[in-house]
């Protein structure tokens, strides 16, 4: 979900142009050949990869709908603007009148129900089981009802992204922070399976982000339907997305446990890679892949991705669901295994500086880059970044620059050094150039936030002053 601040023209959202191979309908600036969110060319219209989205629904998505709900209110909810549209309804940005509250309200449209009747019982049943789960990685459902002929649901607004749109937008991410993300959508997930409810269709564009970079799990038991094509002719339904449906699934499976855990492995493979492990334009040539094909060596988008995690991946998207770890508590235990119970740095960073002004920080591929400001006006910056060991032996380094190393400089750096109670003063090549730099470290897999906000400050706090003792500048 995107910032209602930044919603703009929500009536333009919605067009009938709907992607088969990710299932997504969206608007093009310009006319387009290729799904944007799947980079799939878009087909004519083919019964391999028709879908239930009938005239009737179709029109259930048209703008027209949409201008005349936002602005009404239904019931206790006033809808003050779109944030989302799909094939099975639209999320609203709605404000509950008696507890004045922002919400997030998902209303199917009347033409759809009509569509197909029965969606709405399991709609109701899906919506009953998932207002049961509380957990910090799942938005939370506060309500299901009708209201004017609308049937909704009300959930936690997430002010933030999902992690379809982090990616498009920032691309693969780090191997640990892909892992990190995983391994907490496992936890939600996992609390699902707990109460036997299975999620179906699992996927980033159903992973939101608040904005600490927390993920949660919406959208639980809302799978879409598609028709594949029998060597007969006729059509077989099935339920999910189908880039992140099980082998098992294509074949007349039932939804399981492993069949989310496979779903979850291929969200996984998104984050580390951009990429769809499998992708055709051809529902029955996408399904030949899926349950035929290898998996596409993730190394190749991600090249510094370690052997431990490009084996949980694998392991978690296994042919065989008896080959998968069995749901998504031993999932969750395998990632933070690989992991070795690291947080996600950039969520680390965001818990220390929360609030503590004059700092601030940008992502350079694996590292971070921290400006600090001082009182007295001087700036110096620090560089976390993890080393290159194993998962379970790898440090966090935290270090700042405090001058070139210059021979002049040597006796003074000694007797500083031998000083110092809390880190250390070393030579480091950055960037070609041989440096003093104040440096620090700490266990990747058990560092904190308080222990980042501690050692940052004081690797700052020495090394400016090791630089205007030793150079009398202000460069780093």
């Amino acid at each position: 979900m995107v910032d209602p601040e930044n919603v703009q023209g929500t009536s333009h959202l919605l067009a009938a142009i709907f992607c088969p191979n990710c299932q997504v309908t969206f608007v093009p600036p310009v006319q387009v050949k290729a799904c944007p969110q799947c980079g799939q060319p878009l087909p004519e219209t083919d019964a391999s990869t028709a879908t239930r989205r009938d005239d009737a629904a179709m029109r259930a998505s048209q703008a027209k709908e949409v201008d005349e709900l936002i602005g009404r209110t239904l019931g206790i909810y006033r809808l003050e603007a779109l944030l989302g549209a799909g094939a099975m309804g639209r999320v609203y940005l709605a404000r509950h009148l008696d507890l004045g509250r922002s919400c997030a309200l998902k209303i199917l449209p009347p033409r759809l129900v009509e569509a197909d009747p029965g969606f709405i019982c399991r709609f109701l049943e899906e919506g009953r089981a998932a207002a049961a789960l509380v957990h910090p990685n799942i938005i939370t459902v506060h309500a299901i009802g009708m209201e004017q002929g609308y049937h909704y649901l009300e959930m936690e607004f997430v002010a933030g992204q999902s992690l379809q749109q982090l990616v498009r937008e920032e691309g693969p991410q780090s191997p640990e922070r892909a892992t990190a993300f995983a391994a907490r959508i496992a936890e939600g997930l996992a609390e699902a399976h707990r109460h036997h409810i299975l999620h179906r269709d699992l996927k980033p564009e159903n992973v939101l982000l608040t904005h600490t970079g927390i993920p949660k799990i919406a959208d639980f038991g809302l799978a879409r339907t598609v028709a594949k094509e029998t060597e007969g002719g006729t059509g077989r339904e099935l339920a999910g997305t189908p880039p992140f449906m099980a082998p098992e699934l294509f074949q007349g499976g039932p939804a399981s446990p492993a069949s989310d855990v496979y779903a979850l492995g291929v969200t996984y493979y998104v984050l580390l890679t951009g990429q769809y492990p499998f992708k055709s334009p051809n529902l029955n040539e996408l399904i030949r892949q899926v349950t035929l094909e290898p998996i596409p060596d993730p190394r190749r988008w991600c090249p510094k991705l370690p052997l431990e995690m490009a084996e949980c991946l694998h392991s978690l998207l296994a042919k065989a669901p008896a080959n998968r770890p069995p749901d998504a508590a031993a999932a969750a235990q395998l990632l933070q295994a690989v992991l070795g119970q690291a947080e996600d740095l950039e969520v680390l960073l965001q818990q220390a500086f929360r609030a503590q002004s004059g700092v601030t920080w940008m992502r350079e591929g694996e590292r971070f880059l921290l400006s600090l400001r001082f009182a007295n006006g001087r700036r110096q910056q620090v560089i976390l970044e993890p080393s290159e060991h194993a998962a379970a032996e790898r440090l966090l380094i935290i270090q700042s620059i405090c001058a070139k190393a210059e021979p002049a400089y040597y006796e003074s750096a000694l007797r500083l050094n031998s000083e110092m109670l809390h880190g250390a003063l070393a030579l480091r090549e950055i960037d070609g150039e041989t440096v003093f730099v104040m440096v620090d470290s700490y266990p990747r897999a058990t560092v904190d936030a308080e222990e980042i906000r501690r050692s940052v400050l004081e690797v700052a706090h020495h090394a400016d002053a090791v630089e205007r003792l030793l150079s009398n500048r202000d460069r780093h």
